[in-house]
């Protein structure tokens, strides 16, 4: 079976799904779920990871809801030691906390710009911080950064600090997966491109007189004229969690269509 993670712990950090469809964390979590794994759901909304481990339940899945702030050390720290206690180890760290963060230099805040490292890089190094212990223990560990297309090319919207910041994403991800290579720990990110998703529907609303024109606009941008969803993330990061990738290391895996290799 490809993706097979029976055995394995998985720990998801922004899990939670909102009332207004699937999102990439909840995907993320069912999709390891799925594929054997107990899943530690992390999310800063309580209501919103009860959702999404209610959802893997459903499906006979075992997940745990935890409740925690990404951006906070010692919350990060009590969320690691969750999953510990309850599960005993930790195979799998997926990181999928971001924000979009849209505004020029002239126009953003520099509050926003820092919330936007703090929101997308920081909850990276804070939760490899904590994890990375327990998998150098173990000898074994698969990480999994979110990052995005945005972070290789421009995507037509207004917004560095998001850029500038899934492009951090993507050298911590490689500075973590050529430290970490001998010790057994990969660490590789996926880059979505233009996916179908809540969060964008809310973050980029404005970017267009109506949500109808928002999503045409986006479905012609991709050379596939559809944009993906969240299942297309969670299999890539599935395949990248799985043994089915252990020589995969480093890599910042575009799961976009085809739209980071298209000039213009």
């Amino acid at each position: 079976m490809i993706g097979n993670l029976s055995g394995r712990v998985a720990i998801v950090f922004g899990a939670g799904s909102g009332t207004d469809g699937m999102s990439n964390g909840q995907a993320a979590t069912m999709t390891y779920a799925r594929a054997g794994a107990r899943v530690v759901a992390v999310d800063l909304s309580q209501d919103a990871v009860r959702r999404t481990v209610e959802s893997v339940a459903e499906e006979g899945g075992d997940a745990l809801a935890v409740t925690a702030d990404a951006t906070d050390s010692r919350s990060v720290a009590a969320a690691v030691q969750a999953a510990l206690s309850s599960y005993g180890r930790i195979d799998v760290l997926h990181n999928n906390v971001g924000v979009t963060t849209l505004g020029g230099p002239v126009d953003l805040d520099y509050e926003d710009w820092k919330r936007a490292f703090a929101i997308n890089v920081d909850t990276v190094f804070l939760t490899a911080k904590h994890v990375l212990p327990t998998m150098l223990e173990q000898r074994r560990g698969a990480i999994v950064n979110v990052s995005s297309v945005a972070a290789l090319r421009d995507v037509g919207y207004p917004y560095p600090a998001y850029m500038a910041s899934k492009a951090a994403v993507n050298q911590v991800t490689v500075s973590l997966a050529l430290t970490h290579a001998a010790d057994g720990i990969r660490a590789n990110a996926v880059a979505p491109g233009f996916m179908d998703t809540p969060l964008v529907r809310r973050q980029l609303a404005g970017q267009a007189e109506s949500i109808d024109e928002l999503l045409a606009t986006r479905h012609r941008a991709s050379p596939t004229g559809r944009m993906g969803t969240c299942w297309d993330v969670a299999n890539a990061a599935l395949f990248l969690a799985s043994d089915e990738a252990t020589y995969v290391n480093g890599v910042c895996l575009p799961v976009d269509g085809g739209l980071a290799m298209r000039c213009g």
